[in-house]
């Protein structure tokens, strides 16, 4: 793995940026709007990466994420890799929670519920 971003799922990223932007000095790097509000930002302060995605958005892109276990915790891991491949084969027979695709944003997914209810997301650019 070479990088690990949790993703924080919010009910409203404009709520939430006050905090993380104005208390704690993270800059926003990148934004995905959804319809008339944010549905997707990463924040960044030095080698520190968090990600905030709206509740809204979850539930369009991926409607399993926004059931279970992890509807209650809103966290998730995402882990960029180098290969997908060695993941899917370490994946088999987990609890899939987003069936292998690829991204409008290029690059090669899939995520897991790890046990305890975490979802766990891999992805290579390749």
């Amino acid at each position: 793995m070479n990088k690990l971003s949790p993703v924080l799922f919010v009910e409203s990223i404009e709520a939430c940026l006050p905090f993380w932007v104005d208390r704690l000095g993270f800059a926003k790097t990148m934004e995905l709007p959804a319809g008339d509000a944010l549905g997707f930002v990463i924040l960044v302060t030095g080698a520190v990466e968090v990600m905030l995605q709206s509740r809204a958005s979850v539930a369009d892109d991926v409607p399993a994420l926004a059931q279970g276990p992890f509807a209650a915790t809103g966290v998730a891991l995402y882990c960029e890799v180098d290969d997908l491949a060695p993941y899917l084969a370490a994946t088999n027979g987990c609890d899939i929670v987003i069936p292998e695709r690829r991204t409008f944003y290029g690059t090669h997914e899939i995520g897991v519920r790890a046990p305890g209810g975490a979802t766990v997301l891999f992805s290579a650019k390749k």
